[in-house]
């Protein structure tokens, strides 16, 4: 039996059980549209989610974290295993950015931040897109600093308004900040022709199919894939709304060339994520 290809899950959520209530919109999310198991937000062990890696040749996580409401179980995870995890910050009050941007900048430096994290839909009533100025100070420090930096992107899954995550609305932004290292995540649902689109005209721009069973990714994204994005598309689950146990054998029997799946489940994120960090 050959060994399980290298894996790096590039979004994992490990906070959820730290909240005794869950808002409204995440039940909806996972009741509704995922249809996930209550369990979903309960809290996690660290020697079970090392084992459900171990089991799918998942080297690296990367845990969702905010600087609005620090979570303890990522960074305890962090401090306990900085070989298998790295953080994602998000929770930038961009209304009030200039002390949220020194606190990001000072947490860069201590901490293992592999990226930044803002989704549109999630704060300010889903009324600023991405090409709004009130997300300039934000880019403008990521690329100042070399944080990588992630936008939600396509429809969101809770009833909250989605038109700010069409992926148009990151042309502009990659216009202006050429240096700025960006990834769409959570896929581009229903605009995947104008993120594949974007993903060919833009050198500085990915796309992580975080949220998405990987045998429901549309046709024209694998076919990008086979082509002119071998080195443009990058895995994650979202665990645990969707376990690595189900997302990673899914991935390894997509209709790809070895090459094709050995960069999407791992060298992509090494490379765009994690290399110029190591050097």
């Amino acid at each position: 039996m050959s060994a399980p290809r290298r894996v790096i899950d590039c979004l994992v959520n490990v906070h959820f059980g730290e909240t005794a209530v869950q808002p409204q919109f995440m039940t909806k999310v996972r009741d509704d549209y995922f249809k996930g198991p209550a369990s979903m937000f309960d809290p996690v062990e660290l020697n079970e989610l090392l084992d459900e890696m171990d089991a799918n040749g998942v080297e690296k996580a990367v845990l969702m974290d905010s600087l609005a409401k620090p979570s303890v179980t990522a960074r305890s995870f962090v401090d306990q295993r900085p070989d298998r995890f790295s953080l994602a910050m998000g929770g930038v009050n961009l209304l009030r950015p200039v002390a949220q941007l020194r606190e990001l900048t000072a947490l860069a430096a201590d901490l293992p931040i592999t990226y930044a994290v803002v989704g549109p839909s999630f704060w300010g009533d889903g009324q600023y897109p991405p090409s709004d100025a009130v997300y300039y100070p934000l880019y403008a420090k990521c690329a100042e600093i070399g944080l990588p930096l992630c936008v939600n992107t396509g429809l969101p899954g809770p009833p909250i308004p989605g038109e700010v995550q069409n992926p148009i609305h990151l042309d502009r932004v990659c216009v202006r900040f050429p240096e700025l290292k960006l990834c769409l995540i959570h896929g581009a649902d229903p605009w995947w022709d104008i993120a594949i689109r974007m993903l060919i005209k833009y050198r500085n721009l990915r796309l992580m199919t975080s949220a998405w069973s990987p045998k429901r990714l549309p046709a024209e994204l694998l076919h990008y894939m086979r082509t002119r994005g071998t080195e443009k598309i990058i895995f994650a689950s979202d665990w645990p709304v969707l376990r690595q146990n189900r997302v990673v054998p899914e991935a390894n029997a997509l209709d790809l060339p070895p090459e094709v799946l050995d960069n999407y489940l791992y060298n992509n994120a090494q490379q765009f994520f994690f290399e110029t960090q190591e050097q």
